[in-house]
């Protein structure tokens, strides 16, 4: 086509020539007009279809209307961009909104104890979230059944210890609580899993267990919470327990060690009680640790390490110090039945520690 046709039909449509960049080609463009009369024209189009649905025209960014003979998509000129948000703004709102909902907790004055013990709790690698069905690896593991094998494995717990005096209750959080850390139903690490429901819809449900498991054994004596970083939920179960510390904000009968330090140390009279995922450090040099991280090594005499992470029992009593790994209540999934972990016994584990000698007990509630 002659240049001066061109010319003449994008004078038609309202186009203007555009000179000739570097490269020696030339382009043709809307005449201003024409973009101010093409803005009026989808202005009004897009006002007469909000009028029709009732919605303000300044909140829709674009419009897409489609008909039998025709589909148009186009931005909307009307559109405003609303004023974002700063996190102080949503910090304040979220505050605001939590104080209506934190319950309020009366102090529980408890009666001084004879001869009283110190009850560990350690529901350990619970994975909320993880998915295994019968069909493939002969049982069923979903978050149901994870919620219900941990407080039936408290509620045990608590009925093994009656016969024993107890002023203190150390519950161990984190763990693997959750099954994974990302929506792609990964672990932290990118490990692909095989899930149960939502990640969000686990994240509420690990929250309800722990607070329903909490408010059981408040009933029993006072709380120190402890909480340790995995390897499945490294940063969802941080902001879990988390969550948990500020839910029980207004008790006095709970304390929490909520930083995300992969060893935790506490002590109870002459124990000196040691719990760590068990993905990190080895267990060899675990004891060595403990007296190099540990303010109250020299002041205690019976010291004691839980590891988790492996889902089955290993003990070994070193110089100074004993390690020992929990068992889990959560069922072997495919991969892990495909590789042949599985047959070590399902269960929430407890022990209970003399002020004066020591770990004395160990309670097991198998499934």
């Amino acid at each position: 086509m002659k240049v001066r046709l061109k010319n003449e039909i994008a004078e038609l449509l309202g186009l203007t020539l555009k000179p000739k960049n570097k490269h020696g080609n030339a382009r043709y463009y809307l005449s201003k007009e024409k973009q101010e009369e093409l803005k009026y024209i989808k202005a009004e189009g897009i006002l007469n279809s909000c009028e029709t649905l009732k919605v303000d025209p300044t909140s829709v960014k674009h419009l897409w209307k489609k008909t039998k003979k025709e589909s148009i998509f186009i931005k909307n000129p009307l559109f405003v961009t609303p004023l974002e948000k700063t996190y102080f703004d949503l910090r304040d709102t979220i505050l605001e909104d939590l104080k209506g909902f934190t319950p309020k907790y009366e102090y529980i004055q408890r009666e001084t104890l004879k001869d009283a013990h110190l009850l560990v709790v350690d529901p350990a690698d619970v994975h909320i979230g993880k998915l295994a069905r019968a069909f493939e690896t002969g049982e069923e593991y979903n978050s149901q059944i994870a919620v219900k094998r941990v407080l039936e494995g408290v509620d045990g717990i608590l009925q093994k210890s009656k016969g024993f005096n107890i002023d203190k209750i150390l519950f161990i959080g984190g763990n693997d609580i959750l099954h994974i850390d990302t929506p792609k139903r990964q672990t932290t690490s990118g490990t692909p899993q095989d899930t149960d429901g939502m990640w969000y819809d686990n994240f509420l449900i690990a929250k309800q267990l722990y607070i329903d498991v909490l408010q059981r054994l408040l009933s029993v004596a006072d709380v120190h919470f402890t909480f340790n970083p995995s390897n499945h939920d490294y940063t969802n179960g941080f902001f879990l327990a988390d969550v948990i510390q500020t839910y029980f904000k207004d008790c006095k009968n709970i304390t929490f060690d909520c930083d995300i330090s992969h060893r935790k140390y506490y002590k109870y009279h002459t124990n000196l009680i040691g719990t760590t995922h068990g993905d990190g450090a080895k267990q060899q040099d675990l004891p060595l640790l403990m007296a190099h991280e540990s303010k109250d090594w020299s002041e205690t005499k019976h010291r004691y390490i839980y590891t988790h992470h492996i889902h089955h029992k290993v003990a070994k009593d070193y110089i100074g110090v004993t390690v020992e790994s929990l068992r889990s209540p959560s069922g072997a999934d495919s991969w892990h039945d495909r590789n042949g972990y599985k047959g070590a016994p399902k269960a929430v584990e407890g022990f209970l520690h003399s002020k004066e000698n020591g770990q004395i007990a160990r309670l097991t509630h198998i499934f």
